[in-house]
């Protein structure tokens, strides 16, 4: 199934009404559809590269140039413009494609232009006049819809293949899980160059007809004003960024009253923020889960079986196993190992990179996630670490989530990251390195003693360091080998 035809369907059953509010103007259906015909035309001559680059902030213009690269039968590309420049020119070179879609100011805000045959700004093109009609190609479901680049927290980014029916699936089995309505209301303020903004507050939005708010920049002041102006009924965020409107002064519960579903995903959703959250602003938050390789979402914790930590069961169509570590045997309820997903929208494979495809995958096709879990006995997914991530102290396994969980309930903590040391007797030593909040002390002892009464004395840091700022990822996940280039250093 082509991804975008069912958003054609969906703009031209509602040509007036508005489908997207950005921070320079609002787009109704037929806006969209004639700005994607006109731009695609344009392109039809220049692009002749399978691939289509697309450099552009979170708004309007993302699924503009998506709509028209897929109208061309091109594999789309979404540029993470919070890159090294060297990173972002990896990308381009990897993915071979001759074009990139931009615009002058994202040129000027990342310092960065793009080597390429083909450099497009919208700015410069008339899209609102009466296009040449082009026919929207036709996609098989193995044909690529985009090549999403992982961040590369370890190493160069490796390009996600997802097919138009990974991304079809996926839309399916959110919108079959959770029941949207057309009253519904998305506030977007994650990169469309992320997979879920790509795909939950993209794709989806288009594809059922609800109206989008999208936040270029996280602001937390803007995103306060925007939801006491468009009253969004869905939040889909980061940790970080919920921690940060707590920050608000002026913020109020009226604000977010409603938020029908406030969504956390990304990473591990700190008990402090959870709760004064829920506290102040009388809102309830949710845990999901996915990865880039699963286009993205496989699990959601709805409302209505909300549980503390749970990030809920799998999404219809969606298999889960926990294994085993070492036995690879699949394990029963509350016995924590590597989580495998199977499902119509687990990706194809990793681009040109035949080897680490294979080793993604276990002898029965199941992605290995490399995230730790537990399923509870109703069948409600659990995360508790990350394999890769996995401290082995006195032979004993310890996740640095656990440990950063206490850190982050001391009053002055604000954030925490724990690595290992490598030590001669114990195997490894926890590190922890925190940023503390505005106008708290910072005091290693009193945190180590804070650890010290709510974990085992082999799970205590050894060493507590402050930084100003925890190094994070441009999805804001904290960066545990710059940590470790700080350990080294």
């Amino acid at each position: 199934m082509s991804v975008h035809w069912p958003i054609i369907r969906r703009l031209l059953a509602s040509p007036l009404s508005v489908a997207i509010i950005d921070d320079r103007r609002s787009y109704r259906g037929l806006e969209i559809l004639v700005a994607a015909m006109n731009l695609a035309a344009a392109l039809q001559s220049k692009c002749q590269s399978p691939t289509l680059g697309v450099m552009l902030p979170t708004g309007g213009g993302f699924p503009i140039v998506a709509l028209a690269g897929w109208f061309l039968g091109k594999t789309v590309v979404p540029l993470n413009y919070l890159l090294k420049q060297e990173e972002l020119q990896y990308v381009i070179d990897d993915c071979g494609t001759d074009t990139v879609v931009t615009a002058g100011p994202m040129l000027e805000f990342t310092g960065f232009t793009p080597r390429v045959k083909n450099l497009v700004l919208l700015e410069r093109l008339n899209l609102a006049g009466i296009p040449d009609f082009i026919r929207p190609a036709l996609a098989d479901d193995e044909d690529l819809a985009v090549l999403l680049y992982t961040s590369g927290t370890s190493g160069k980014p490796k390009g996600v293949m997802l097919t138009h029916a990974n991304l079809s699936a996926n839309i399916q089995q959110v919108d079959e899980w959770v029941h949207f309505t057309r009253r519904d209301v998305m506030m977007g303020v994650l990169p469309q160059f992320h997979s879920f903004g790509m795909t939950v507050l993209t794709l989806l939005p288009l594809t059922l007809g609800i109206k989008v708010v999208y936040a270029p920049r996280f602001v937390p002041q803007r995103i306060v004003k925007l939801c006491r102006e468009h009253r969004p009924s869905i939040l889909v965020a980061i940790p970080s960024m919920y921690t940060a409107l707590l920050s608000v002064k002026d913020a109020h519960p009226e604000d977010f009253v409603s938020l029908k579903y406030a969504i956390s995903g990304g990473e591990p959703l700190p008990d402090s923020t959870f709760e004064r959250f829920n506290e102040r602003f009388k809102v309830r938050l949710a845990e999901g889960y996915g990865l880039t390789e699963t286009a993205p979402a496989t699990n959601w914790c709805r409302p209505d079986g909300w549980r503390r930590h749970s990030v809920g069961p799998p999404l219809p169509g969606v298999i889960e196993r926990v294994v085993d570590l070492n036995t690879r045997q699949t394990l029963g309820p509350d016995e924590e190992g590597e989580i495998l997903i199977k499902g119509p929208n687990v990706m194809r494979g990793y681009y040109h990179l035949p080897e680490q495809t294979a080793a993604a995958f276990d002898e029965h096709g199941f992605f290995r996630t490399g995230d730790i879990g537990r399923f509870d006995s109703d069948g409600h997914l659990f995360i508790t670490g990350r394999l890769k991530e996995m401290l082995i102290i006195g032979g004993e396994n310890v996740f640095p989530r656990e440990i950063e969980e206490v850190l982050n309930q001391h009053p002055s903590v604000m954030a925490s990251g724990v690595i290992g040391r490598q030590d001669p007797l114990r195997g490894e030593l926890p590190i922890a390195f925190v940023e503390i909040k505005e106008d708290a002390a910072f005091d290693e002892k009193e945190l180590q003693r804070w650890c010290r009464q709510k974990l085992a004395g082999y799970k205590v840091p050894d060493e507590i360091r402050r930084l100003d700022q925890l190094p994070r990822n441009p999805t804001g996940k904290i960066m545990r080998r710059e940590l470790k280039k700080l350990l080294d250093s």
